[in-house]
């Protein structure tokens, strides 16, 4: 690979959109550039935009900056963390090509542009571009490293006979995971389901643009392939294997690092096992991602995220009516009142990959870590690290249930505000991606 890869991001599906191109837009197909203010719909099964030069329909349109670096697009209302607890809408600004096609009766609209443009984007997206510049350079490298092995699993997929399938359901077990290969028409989406992509609208910190720079090309590679680099928020001081998460499938460098420089004392770190699990989880041992420091903690958390300063261990409530109601919606099955919620299967870092939900009406076991989030949360459970506390029990049936909690996010890979922490003391760009990702190296790929 010596060519810097083009890629296609997915920012929203809508039964109408508005948007706004600044500068000359070659319009694919004519000989004619556009500017201005557009709104597109769907009819008769194409689309239809209407702009200052009247109607354009087609089954798929596209608009090309005649330069990338001095013409931009504007999409409206996009709607950005999507089912968690920050979603709001924004209007996003963005480089680089606009794709547009129909998806499920619907217009998806899809931003094409070279990756490291796109990079300088995602880093201030996920956080708040005030980091060290060495924290900046480790999350462009995964970030870059993640986006390439994503691309190159899609190809696989796309060109295997097997059908890939997330899903696996019994009378009395339901699995799912929740990964990227579900997105057909486009590489990433722009949301947390992938990574945050908001466009220019944050992009143009000078020390951002520094740390993509001085990094382009460089991935993460494990045996001359290059890594699926995940990361989240907080892993709660041990990180968790990739497929306790998704497929199962093992990579020896997304492994159960613990995150401090050396193990906690007094505490056994096997947390597959539930007492194990139950003390660490209960206790605050020390580990990078275990600070309340606001100067560190306001380098990775953006503004709608700020609203969440207990990620380390936390606590959530339900009384009898709210959890078996919760469940119902949550799940789309009826459980009638909650008996138990019974830990089934942790993974390395305590959180849950399988867990009994014991009803009066229904008895099932759920997985993996998302989709306990999903059943347990009006959006999603910080992470499905937690133990259960049944109190004021009548009759068997428990009147108040207390999740305990630990970590932010599934906890894979590298750790944001760990990092954040690690960059703040001191440590190198390479030293951080070296304490989270095992035995691999670091490659200028383009």
């Amino acid at each position: 690979m010596n060519k810097i890869p083009v890629i296609s991001v997915g920012m929203m599906n809508r039964e109408k959109i508005d948007f706004s191109l600044t500068g000359d837009f070659l319009l694919s197909g004519r000989n004619e550039t556009v500017s201005g203010n557009f709104s597109a719909s769907v009819e008769n099964g194409e689309i239809s935009v209407s702009g200052p030069s009247g109607k354009i329909s087609g089954k798929e349109i596209v608009f090309e900056p005649s330069n990338i670096e001095s013409c931009e697009l504007e999409l409206k209302n996009v709607t950005i963390g999507v089912n968690f607890h920050w979603e709001q809408n924004e209007n996003q600004r963005f480089q680089g090509a606009l794709k547009l096609i129909v998806e499920g009766g619907k217009i998806t609209a899809i931003n094409v542009l070279p990756i490291e443009n796109y990079l300088i984007s995602v880093i201030s997206s996920e956080m708040s571009a005030k980091s060290s510049l060495d924290l900046l350079k480790a999350h462009a490298i995964i970030s870059r490293s993640w986006l390439i092995a994503q691309i190159e699993k899609q190809g696989k997929i796309s060109g295997s006979q097997t059908a890939y399938k997330s899903i696996s359901e019994t009378d009395d077990e339901y699995t799912r995971w929740y990964d990227r290969e579900d997105h057909l028409h486009f590489h990433v989406c722009a949301d947390d389901h992938c990574q945050r992509y908001q466009g220019t609208t944050r992009s143009h910190n000078p020390n951002v643009v520094k740390a993509v720079n001085e990094t382009a090309g460089v991935v993460l590679s494990y045996r001359g392939t290059i890594c699926d680099a995940r990361f989240s928020k907080c892993c709660g001081g041990i990180a968790e294997l990739f497929e306790n998460c998704w497929e199962p499938v093992n990579h020896p460098y997304l492994t159960n690092v613990i995150d401090n420089p050396s193990v906690p004392a007094g505490f056994e770190t096997d947390l597959t096992i539930d007492e194990n699990a139950a003390r660490w989880i209960h206790s605050s041992p020390d580990a990078f991602c275990n600070t309340r420091d606001e100067e560190v903690l306001r380098q990775v958390l953006n503004e709608y995220d700020w609203s969440a300063k207990n990620f380390y261990r936390w606590k959530v409530e339900y009384s009898q009516e709210q959890i078996s109601d919760l469940l119902r919606r949550q799940s789309r099955r009826d459980f009638g009142q909650v008996i138990d919620l019974i830990p089934v299967e942790r993974g390395k870092s305590g959180r849950l990959v399988r867990l009994r939900i014991v009803g009066s009406k229904k008895t099932m076991i759920v997985g993996k870590e998302l989709e306990i989030r999903r059943w347990l949360s009006e959006s999603h459970l910080y992470s499905s690290a937690f133990t259960v506390e049944k109190q004021d029990i009548h009759d068997g049936i428990p009147q108040k249930f207390i999740l305990h909690g630990a970590g932010w996010g599934h906890g894979v890979g590298l750790c944001q505000i760990g990092a954040a922490v690690m960059g703040h003391k001191g440590y190198k760009y390479d030293e951080i991606l070296l304490h989270y990702y095992k035995d691999v190296d670091l490659e200028k790929r383009y």
